[in-house]
């Protein structure tokens, strides 16, 4: 455990078309090398996108796909008399939110779609459907929680 104080949370401040924070978080973890406005402008094409593809609203379109990824639990390595166990741990919201971010934009990443409009587009749409890359890795870290239920004892 550290001793030091714990870390200030920094505001983010909403994007600048939708003025959501949601989509700000979403945009700094798409971002590669500080390029904010780059990945501001290929985010809102992909909304695009799903706008055409859907004729539903791409925000909430994205805030459903997010809900559909986000994991409820997950295990940790946990060192307890010279043995590694993966103990299953309930997620905190935030970090819920962050993993599925994560898990999108990595999976996003590897699809074959030319462009990263596209491959963002398609993988929110999927998402949204509970159905590509990113709910099949939920499903399996929710999997491996199941299996190592009888490590749940030794939860911190």
């Amino acid at each position: 455990m550290s001793r030091r104080k714990k870390a200030q949370k920094r505001k983010i401040l909403p994007d600048p078309k939708y003025n959501d924070i949601v989509i700000a978080k979403f945009i700094n973890i798409m971002m590669k090398k500080g390029k904010k406005s780059l990945a501001e402008k290929k985010f809102y094409e992909s909304l695009e996108i799903i706008r055409k593809k859907t004729d539903d609203d791409p925000v909430e379109v994205f805030k459903k796909a997010i809900e559909n990824v986000k994991p409820k639990v997950e295990v940790k390595s946990r060192r307890i008399g010279g043995a590694n166990y993966q103990v299953p741990m309930e997620v905190i919201p935030e970090r819920q939110q962050t993993l599925a971010f994560r898990w999108i934009i990595n999976f996003a990443r590897k699809r074959p779609e030319k462009s990263i409009e596209k491959k963002i587009a398609a993988e929110i749409l999927a998402a949204f459907k509970n159905e590509g890359a990113s709910i099949k890795k939920r499903e399996e870290v929710w999997r491996m929680a199941e299996a190592n239920k009888a490590f749940a004892h030794f939860r911190i």
